[in-house]
This record gives C-alpha cells, sequence and structure tokens, in this order.
C-alpha cells in the first residue's frame, strides 16, 4: 500500500554499540576520579578547611562511590578498586585480561584527581602544615590511628574489604532481592558510608589499593617525603594494597559459599560478566 504525505517515515534501526576496551578503560579512570575528587577533597577540606567532621567525611566519601558508579556503571561496570576487579575476576567470570588494565586505569583515574585536590588546596595546606607533614598526610592516603599497630590496621582492611565485596556481590545478584538498576549505585554509596561510619578509625577504611595508592603518590611528588610510611617510620604503602586484595578475595568467597549456592536458578537472568548495573541499564 502506497503511503499518504501524513504518514510517519519508518523509524531508523537502533545501533547498539558494545564498549571498546579503551572505552572500558575511560569510564574507569573517570569514575575513580570523581570518587577521589569527592572523597580525597572532602578529607582536604576538613583538614585544612577546618569545615566539617567526620560524618560529613563519611557521607561524601559513599557519594563519591554513587556518582563514580553512575558515570562508569553502563560502560565498563563501575569496578572503581582493583580489589573488586580481582573478585570479578575470580568468582564471577570477568575476564582476566582485563584486570591489569582496569587496575592501571583505576589507579591512574585516583593519582590525576588527587593532583586536583593537591593543586586547588595548596594555600590551606600550606597555612595549616607548611612543612607538609603528617599532619595532613591523611588528606590523601590513609594511616592507622594513634596506638593502632599495622597488624590490627592491615587485618582491619582485610575486614573492611571483605564486607564491601561481600554486599557488592549480593547487592547486583540478579537471582537475590537486588534494588532496581538506578538504585544499585546509591545502595553501594550507602554501604561505603556505612563502612566508614563502623570501620574507619582503626585505618581510614582505604579498602581499595587504588583510591589510597594514587594519592599516596600524588602527595609524594608533591612535597609529602614520608608518604609511603606511618608516623612511627615503618613503611605503611603495601597494607592499603595487600590487604584490600585479600579482603576481596574473602569477601566473595563467603559470599559464594554462604548465600550465592543457595539461590534459585529458575528466576536467574543473564548479566555480563563482572557488572555493576548502571542507572541507565536496560534491567528495571
Amino acid at each position: 500500500m502506497a503511503r499518504t504525505g501524513t504518514e510517519a517515515a519508518p523509524a531508523p534501526p537502533v545501533v547498539r554499540r558494545r564498549p571498546t576496551l579503551a572505552g572500558e578503560l575511560l569510564a574507569e579512570f573517570a569514575g575513580t576520579a570523581i570518587l577521589i575528587l569527592f572523597g580525597v577533597g572532602v578529607v582536604a577540606q576538613v583538614v585544612a578547611g577546618q569545615n566539617g567532621g567526620a560524618d560529613s567525611i563519611h557521607w561524601a566519601w559513599g557519594l563519591g562511590v554513587t556518582f563514580g558508579v553512575y558515570v562508569a556503571g553502563r560502560t565498563s561496570g563501575a569496578h572503581l578498586n582493583p580489589a573488586v576487579t580481582l573478585a570479578l575476576a575470580v568468582f564471577k567470570g570477568f575476564s582476566w585480561a582485563k584486570v591489569l588494565p582496569y587496575s592501571v586505569a583505576q589507579l591512574l583515574g585516583a593519582f590525576a584527581a588527587a593532583l586536583v585536590v593537591r593543586w586547588v588546596y595548596a594555600d590551606a595546606i600550606a597555612t595549616v602544615d607548611p612543612g607538609t607533614t603528617y599532619d595532613s598526610q591523611g588528606i590523601f592516603s590513609t594511616l592507622p590511628g594513634e596506638g593502632v599497630s599495622i597488624g590490627t590496621a592491615f587485618l582491619d582492611q582485610v575486614v573492611g574489604t571483605a564486607i564491601l565485596v561481600f554486599l557488592i556481590f549480593a547487592i547486583t545478584e540478579l537471582r537475590a532481592t537486588p534494588p532496581a538498576a538506578n538504585l544499585a549505585p546509591f545502595i553501594i554509596g550507602l554501604v561505603v558510608v556505612g563502612i566508614g561510619m563502623a570501620w574507619g578509625s582503626n585505618a581510614g577504611y582505604a579498602i581499595n589499593p587504588a583510591r589510597d595508592f594514587g594519592p599516596r603518590l600524588a602527595s609524594l611528588l608533591t612535597g609529602y617525603d614520608t608518604a609511603m610510611r606511618e608516623p612511627g617510620g615503618q613503611f605503611y604503602f603495601w597494607v592499603p594494597i595487600v590487604a584490600p586484595v585479600i579482603g576481596a578475595l574473602l569477601g566473595g568467597g563467603l559470599y559464594r559459599v554462604l548465600v550465592e549456592r543457595y539461590l534459585p536458578d529458575e528466576d536467574a537472568d543473564a548479566q555480563p560478566a563482572g557488572r555493576v548495573p548502571a542507572a541507565d541499564d536496560d534491567r528495571r
């Protein structure tokens, strides 16, 4: 049948492009940078700007995670954390070939964002700590609390990261009772707020090697000569790298043993390996 002049032309077919590895890495870079801009930024405001306190730190870190996941979730799955990436490879079928590239992108995003914070807050830092000592080092990287041993700080980071990964797996498991896709980033942000409020005093809840080591490198290159050590003089940089990796594997393993293997199969829905549901995912 011939079309009349009032008939609409057929809509062009929708072409769904799969992100390339380069696109995924840029998303991880951007998402992690957003996380650090809020997280390290709020600590700089509290320490150097003397505005706010522990509660604002916990909430800003959680919001940073939320916004970072919204930024990267659709493209890369928004890991934003090498320990999470590793756990997804071990337990969720994420590609092992992407583990190192993702981790490097996350580290670079954290490093770049920390440099921005260092630049913007340079005057305030110079005012409260002109010698760039441990008094302001905590803006950029974690340190053990007063009287906390390195062993205790290590254990603290294992436990905190295990909680994080256990709950990420629970929140994003489609066979369980996940939130709607657009709420998953918000709920994961609340997890980080909760970890900060419950586990923040011993070692600053890094729970993310990129979050700690990227800003630590930025501080080392901008005047903090003791950035790799704790106030007692011992090397400390390795604790927020190694302990979160162990904690992530522990948390992922516990979720598989205690919860995942008992979930019903009949309601399973296909999901790309290693993805955190993004705000605009098709699943509702």
